[in-house]
């Protein structure tokens, strides 16, 4: 089923849904199922599985000369989301970018997905690699998470890259992409952010998932502002509770999300990061009440491959 059909027949009930990381290459799915297991409880319609961008390193050879080795360290989405969905019976969704690939690569993901029955993606331009700057599109890849949505589209409507798969069947994909409160990084101006997602849905995104943030108001006053610019699809709000003092510097670097004061006071008091999870967790519930009194459809959870955290949460809400 549709993200967008679970928002329409949850009846004004708030839902619970999350986002998992596939794991290390290496380890079995296993570990993935010992996280999800715990959260099935609350009945979510649909998990979220990131996708990973293939890196790579230089390896110096014997005769002196660089040879340029690419790095996978978490494969499998497609595989993962197909056996979420075997196993839980729920929508997985797999995250779908720009970075990384090709426009064909971008098809024959797709293809498989729908081979598969899975009718959910969202679609995303995808971070730098650590060595690059900036963003830098593959050779015949997107540049710019709408032309991706606006692929994924044409083959809704039955176009296809390949002249000669003209005649085959449409696909039925729901798309979703992401938004950010507090304006993603790259973006001069939080209006200009908005003007890029009315873009995104211009070409047939129908739902938004939101950075994390931290201040429900932030996430308030965005609703607003894309309200009053004509945008009326879904927006769901991510949230991830803070989980150790480190994250108190990382997350606002690589996320670039403000954190309130009152809450970095209640972490910096703490004496260790137990205590920590502890102010995470309760700073997440009142986020989470806020939110679901103000008759938000569906709350996000970033569980970061650890869910007994958001089992606590979740508890207290759904």
């Amino acid at each position: 089923m549709k993200v967008t059909d679970h928002i329409k027949q949850s009846n004004g009930n708030t839902q619970f849904s999350f986002e998992i990381l596939p794991p290390l290459k290496g380890q079995h799915i296993q570990s993935i199922f010992d996280n999800i297991d715990p959260l099935m409880e609350f009945k979510p319609p649909f998990i979220d599985v990131t996708y990973h961008r293939e890196e790579y390193v230089f390896k110096e050879q014997e005769n002196g000369l660089l040879k340029k080795q690419v790095v996978k360290k978490r494969p499998g989405t497609v595989g993962i989301c197909a056996a979420i969905q075997n196993k839980y019976k729920v929508d997985a969704i797999p995250h779908i970018l720009c970075g990384g690939f090709t426009k064909e690569d971008t098809e024959n993901f797709l293809i498989d997905l729908d081979f598969l029955g899975i009718q959910n993606v969202m679609a995303l331009r995808g971070d730098a690699v650590k060595n690059e700057t900036y963003f830098r599109a593959e050779k015949e890849g997107h540049h710019y998470a709408n032309e991706l949505v606006n692929q994924i589209n044409a083959l809704n409507e039955g176009v296809y890259l390949d002249e000669e798969l003209l005649n085959s069947s449409k696909t039925d994909f729901c798309v979703g992409v992401a938004a950010y409160p507090e304006k993603h990084m790259e973006a001069p101006s939080l209006e200009s952010d908005i003007h890029f997602l009315k873009k995104k849905i211009k070409n047939g995104a129908e739902y938004v998932v939101t950075q994390m943030f931290f201040d429900n108001q932030k996430y308030f006053d965005f609703v607003d502002k894309c309200r009053s610019e004509g945008i009326t699809i879904p927006i769901i709000p991510g949230l991830k509770p803070i989980a150790t003092k480190k994250q108190l510097n990382l997350l606002p670097h690589r996320f670039h999300v403000d954190l309130p004061e009152a809450l970095i006071s209640e972490i910096i008091k703490c004496k260790d990061n137990s205590e920590v999870k502890q102010v995470g967790i309760e700073w997440c519930i009142q986020q989470s009440k806020e939110l679901q009194k103000a008759g938000i459809p569906v709350l996000h959870y970033y569980s970061m491959g650890k869910s007994d955290n958001i089992q606590t949460i979740a508890s207290q809400i759904f």
